[in-house]
């Protein structure tokens, strides 16, 4: 190997620890796990008294929000809160089954998107406004689309 060569494998294999490190970094920044104790008692008490049946609870720290991730019913259904630092719920996502949707959504899926099946459901409450985001799957293609509560296609991308 020349000398030319060693430098540059030197200079990659320390660029690539270097991104790794940041990588690493900029993970625990954007998100960090706490432990309930430390998570303020307004937020708390109003998660507590929303989700008393709530079971394997997990709180992180994400920017200005405390985001809890927790299960609830004989089937483990899975939720997650964001609450901001006043208590205030900023948004519930909670998965839910097909059997769940509101006629309107069943409607325009079976208009839509005939043939496919349902998978990965989940009811967001944001704002006030309650949103159906779906994962919809036939043969050969999947698409993720997102209903307001009367059926209407907000969005969908090809996944």
């Amino acid at each position: 190997m020349s000398e030319i060569s060693i430098i540059k494998f030197t200079i990659m294999k320390n660029l690539i620890l270097t991104i790794s490190i940041l990588g690493l970094s900029f993970n625990q920044i954007s998100a960090q796990d706490i432990h309930q104790s430390e998570v303020p008692s307004v937020i708390l008490n109003h998660f507590q008294k929303t989700f008393s049946k709530a079971s394997d609870i997990e709180w992180e720290i994400k920017g200005d929000l405390y985001e809890v991730e927790f299960e609830t019913g004989f089937l483990g259904d899975d939720h997650k809160v964001l609450y901001s630092r006043d208590g205030k719920m900023v948004r519930h996502e909670e998965e839910i089954s097909k059997n769940s949707l509101p006629k309107s959504v069943s409607s325009s899926i079976k208009k839509s998107f005939n043939g496919y099946r349902t998978d990965d459901i989940k009811k967001i409450t944001e704002n006030g406004k309650v949103f159906y985001n779906i994962e919809l799957k036939n043969y050969s293609q999947e698409w993720k689309v997102i209903f307001d509560a009367q059926g209407k296609i907000l969005q969908k991308r090809q996944d």
